[in-house]
């Protein structure tokens, strides 16, 4: 840190030592003056650095105190370093705390704060506030502050410097060294590449550093390498430039290389650096290029505007400051150029840390990026890590953030994690973004076991660069309903087949001639089947079955649906797993399961998409017990129509989601009102689109816009589940759901309560797993109790005991009986609340623990033990989804006439079109269906979603294709109108259930009604008065 003693030439702070009285210094909501060593005795402290000092006064709150406007001073991306000398007087008890901050005034934005720095004072003794900031872009105001001892305390600064770190220069060139190869780089109209010390054609060694940049293939002078530098410099600065060239090739004598400057203002903003010059056919050669913005010692000015190199957030991200900014978290940090007698050598550059002496999972390497990262802009983030030690030779390393908010709120935020080895280097890759504007922020690397040591080769974070959206893949003759299975009939026997394994495969009669109704539904009429099926026997092992080579007949992005008949021989000892699966590139796909626990026939359904190119693809019938013989009868594998099944379910969905309307007008005679323009709107459907959120989000501007505006409900994602309410026993966190609570009700939006428990062990804390069965019953009702008084009637619908299908924890140490008292208990606390069970994989064919002839009989039996059971989740975490095996389910769990909600809806394909076009099919089959009464999505924001490339925004604001497609859908679900009034009085529509809008315009004035379209199967009549 700068000491106030230090060089004062590059100190922004205009009057740091109050030389000039309070000039330039502002209390705020106090009062301060300055007192001279001759006078200030009457405080009892002598000035330190110079021969004044400021005493701030009559202060009421902590907050107050003195502060200077600094915003002409500060440039982007420079890292200040803040000491200030300060001290306290007047009544003290213990050691308060004296803070340095920044307060930003943003435009468009709330005010945020920066907290700095801070240190405990005592009585009659100066101590130093010391801390770092930097800001990538400046804000509209930049007030730097002294604040914290109690009220009634007086605050004493005797001294402040804010300087621009290291007083030296900055190169702004990104990768000048080329050790990132190109990267940032641009051959001008000729080719370049980079060699290394090792492999070097050229023949020249390098001399900065370990690589350079060959420049070849040059036809005219002016022909070079470039690299665009607009967003890295600041007006009215000086630059110095430095590069080491040479050159190689064709020569005779010497020749010029030249470094030049090319500006472009009138559309793009660029400045762009270029090194050029040499003849035609020769090679230029460049070692490295410094572009640097000195801090002179001599300079007067205040105004320093200096950036980071580049992009890069951390500093000294490769280590070659040595540890300089890095430090352990819980642990040691050390520095190494080899490890385990030269086994281990850096991946890039020279050297690598290790965090050492890990005695805690969390431990690890840290670096504290306060002030470098700005809210509402995503960062990615890349390391190159390994583990050691320990005996572990694989194990998950992760990146994480520690934020801490300005009300001393702490939040953990995962970045990545990837699975890191003892033998080899691996890069880790992730991304972040700051909804809130935090006080502190540190990126961490941990995750390994005790003992076993995290190194670390790079650790970088940077802006995220925009990622151009995908185009829409396109499709020729994507044949639609045609079946790309050889032999599919087995007219010619067993040919197009192979037995996977050792089995026997031969041809049988007696299979059902009617196509299954999943495959029926999306096909329409057609042949029926010849009756023939495939029978394997002598399965020794569960895979063993009927396969088909099928690589060449898949297109990429198409979905298929699969469909068949399959059954099982006799001898079966339980209930038998059936599966059509997809060997695609040795890699297993889920086409669809069954379970068979008798020797009928049976439907299986399912569907799978392939969206990159695989080199073999092998789809197999496999699943019994080893022993038992298996049948399958009529495989099919199609792509699906799935515009053809949107107009079905456009059909359907007028009957189910519209009603005729007939406005009645009165107030004046219906002759006089015979003609009059009518214009009805509707302002909002009725039927629930909500989507879950989570804490951060709401301080996110952006975000909290998008969704008010598109959504009605909202979930919790975690804040509301039990080991977020109650992490330790006895240590409860409502404040989350409070304010989340709070924000809903604000914009008026419902909200369902996930979830009081969850059945899945993983998800319960360690301190509920190590009660006993009479403190475990206790904690039960404890949380039963504390949860439903506290948020009695706030909650619409509660989901009590979440994936009781995947999940036995409370079950299997409390008894059958815990499941219903958890519902009859909820429902006596809140009888308001409708409680929902809640599960996935119901509707699309790929888990047999789950597909919704198992949930009726969950369900059937929850009842039958007195649960008042009231809604069916069905999740909705759904991989390429077809039409006709989603409302297949739909119309199978329909027979128990309770209502329906998608809870937890999120579709994932990295074309974001292909992702729309999934999200559609979901929305349209669970609106046109009856029994449907809402639907949630499980996020909608990058970087705040459970699974990847699921998002309908990203990370920055921009609205994808998906949710285009989204928003679109919510356009076509609002009914517009109209006409002109009949002689009854009347105008007639039919439209979707919501509020409408109606407006009259007579000769005389125009009207304006609001009304509501309710369900109901009658045509409704509303008066409208005029």
């Amino acid at each position: 840190m700068i000491h106030p003693s230090g060089n004062r030439a590059a100190n922004i702070i205009v009057n740091h030592d109050f030389s000039d009285g309070l000039n330039s210094w502002h209390p705020n909501c106090c009062n301060a003056f300055v007192v001279s060593a001759e006078s200030s005795n009457q405080i009892g402290l002598s000035p330190k650095s110079g021969r004044t000092y400021a005493v701030v006064k009559n202060r009421t709150e902590h907050w107050q105190g003195l502060e200077q406007d600094i915003t002409g001073r500060i440039s982007p991306g420079c890292t200040y370093s803040v000491s200030a000398c300060v001290g306290v007087s007047g009544p003290l008890s213990g050691s308060p705390d004296v803070i340095a901050s920044l307060k930003l005034e943003n435009h468009g934005s709330p005010t945020s704060y920066l907290f700095i720095g801070k240190t405990s004072t005592s009585k009659g003794k100066w101590e130093t506030v010391e801390g770092t900031f930097s800001l990538s872009c400046v804000p509209k105001q930049i007030i730097f502050y002294l604040e914290g001892p109690p009220p009634g305390v007086e605050l004493l600064i005797d001294s402040v410097m804010i300087c621009p770190r290291g007083d030296s220069a900055v190169n702004i060139v990104v990768n000048h060294d080329f050790s990132n190869g190109l990267y940032s780089w641009h051959p001008n109209c000729c080719n370049g590449f980079v060699v290394s010390a090792v492999s070097n054609p050229v023949g020249l060694p390098p001399k900065s550093g370990g690589n350079y940049a060959v420049i070849k293939n040059r036809t005219k002078h002016w022909q070079g390498l470039e690299q665009d530098i607009a967003s890295r410099i600041s007006p009215g600065v000086t630059y110095s430039v430095s590069a080491c060239v040479a050159v190689s090739g064709p020569l005779s004598g010497c020749t010029d290389v030249m470094a030049t400057l090319k500006l472009i203002t009138l559309v793009q903003h660029l400045a762009i650096c270029s090194l050029e010059r040499p003849p035609p056919s020769a090679e230029l050669l460049i070692d490295s290029v410094v572009i640097s913005c000195s801090i002179s010692s001599k300079s007067e000015s205040t105004s320093i505007g200096c950036s980071i190199a580049g992009d890069e957030i951390i500093i000294n991200p490769q280590f070659l400051d040595g540890l300089s900014n890095w430090s352990g978290r819980g642990c040691k940090v050390v520095l190494h150029d080899s490890m385990a007698d030269g086994k281990i050598v850096p991946q890039t550059g020279k050297v690598f840390a290790s965090a050492t002496e890990r005695t805690q999972s969390w431990n690890g390497i840290q670096q504290e990026i306060t002030g470098r990262v700005q809210r509402k802009l995503a960062y990615d983030v890349t390391a190159i890590v390994r583990i050691y030690g320990n005996n572990v030779t694989t194990a998950t390393v992760q990146a994480t953030l520690w934020v801490q908010t300005p009300d001393r709120r702490e939040q953990y935020i995962g970045i990545a994690k990837i699975q890191a080895t003892d033998k080899n280097w691996v890069q880790l890759q992730g991304k972040f973004l700051l909804n809130g504007s935090p006080s502190r922020v540190v990126i961490y690397l941990e995750g390994p076991p005790p003992g076993t040591d995290i190194l670390v080769n790079v650790l970088s974070v940077k802006h995220a660069e925009k990622i151009p959206p995908s185009p829409p893949p396109v499709i020729e003759n994507p044949d639609y309903g045609v079946n790309i299975i050889t032999n599919s009939q087995l007219s010619d026997g067993t040919n197009g087949w192979f037995p996977l394994g050792n089995c026997n495969l031969s041809v049988a009669l007696g299979s059902p001639h009617v196509l299954p109704p999943m495959a029926r539904a999306s096909l329409g009429a057609s042949e029926p089947l010849s009756g023939f099926y495939i029978l394997v026997k002598n399965r020794t092992q569960t895979w063993m079955g009927p396969a088909q080579m099928i690589t060449d007949k898949l297109k990429l992005f198409l979905t298929y649906q699969v469909s068949a008949w399959v059954r099982i021989g006799s001898g079966a000892s339980g209930p038998q797993n059936v599966n059509v699966a997809l060997s695609v590139d040795g890699q297993w796909v889920n086409g669809g399961q069954v379970e068979i626990i008798d020797g009928r026939w049976h439907e299986i359904g399912g569907s799978f998409r392939i969206e990159k190119q695989p080199s073999k693809v092998m789809v197999y019938i496999q699943g019994p017990a080893a022993g038992l013989d298996l049948m399958v009868a009529g495989l099919q594998i199609f792509p699906v129509d799935r515009v053809a099944r949107f107009k079905h379910l456009a059909r359907q969905t007028d009957m189910t989601r519209k009603r005729d309307v007939v406005l009645q007008f009165s107030g004046s005679s219906s002759s006089s009102l015979f003609g009059t323009s009518v214009k009805v709107t509707q302002t909002q459907n009725s039927f629930p689109i909500g989507s879950c959120i989570k804490r951060t989000i709401i301080d996110n501007e952006d975000i909290v816009d998008f969704f008010v505006k598109n959504f009605n409900w909202a979930v919790f994602e975690n804040e509301l589940k039990w080991y977020w309410t109650e992490p330790q026993r006895g240590n409860f966190n409502y404040k989350d759901a409070d304010d989340m609570l709070a924000f809903c009700q604000d914009h008026k939006i419902e909200t369902r309560g996930h979830c009081i428990f969850w059945e899945v062990q993983s998800t319960v804390q360690q301190w509920i797993q190590a009660l006993n069965k009479k403190d475990l019953m206790t904690a039960v009702q404890n949380r039963l109790t504390g949860l439903l008084t506290r948020y009695k009637g706030k909650f619409r619908h509660y989901d009590v005991n979440n994936e009781m299908l995947h999940g036995s924890f409370y079950q299997d140490r409390l008894g059958k009986d815990i499941r219903s008292y958890m519902f009859k208990t909820a429902n006596q606390l809140d009888p308001s609340a409708t409680l929902f069970v809640n599960e996935y994989h119901v509707e699309d064919g790929c888990d047999t623990r789950s597909y919704p002839e198992k949930y009726i009989e969950h369900i059937l039996d929850l009842k039958q033990q007195g649960a008042p059971v009231g809604g069916i989740g069905i999740q909705g975490h759904i991989d390429n989804p077809v039409g006709p095996v989603v409302s297949d389910a739909l119309d199978k769990l329909d027979v128990l006439g309770l209502p329906i909600w998608f809870t937890e809806l999120d579709v994932s394909s990295i074309n974001e079109h292909v992702r729309g076009e999934d999200l559609e099919v979901m929305l349209r089959e669970a609106f046109a269906h009856p029994a449907v009464e809402g639907v949630m999505l499980w996020g909608f924001w990058e970087l705040f979603m459970s699974r990847e490339n699921a998002h309908l925004v990203d990370a920055e604001g921009e609205i994808n294709e998906t949710g285009k497609r989204f928003l679109a859908l919510k356009r076509e679900w609002l009914s517009h109108a109209h006409g002109r009034i009949d002689i009854q009085g009347q105008f007639e529509f039919r439209g979707f259930h919501g509020t409408y809008v109606v407006e009259i315009e007579t000769e005389t004035d125009k009207v304006s009604k609001t009304f509501v379209v309710d369900k109901g199967d009658s045509q409704l009549v509303v008066s409208i008065d005029l």
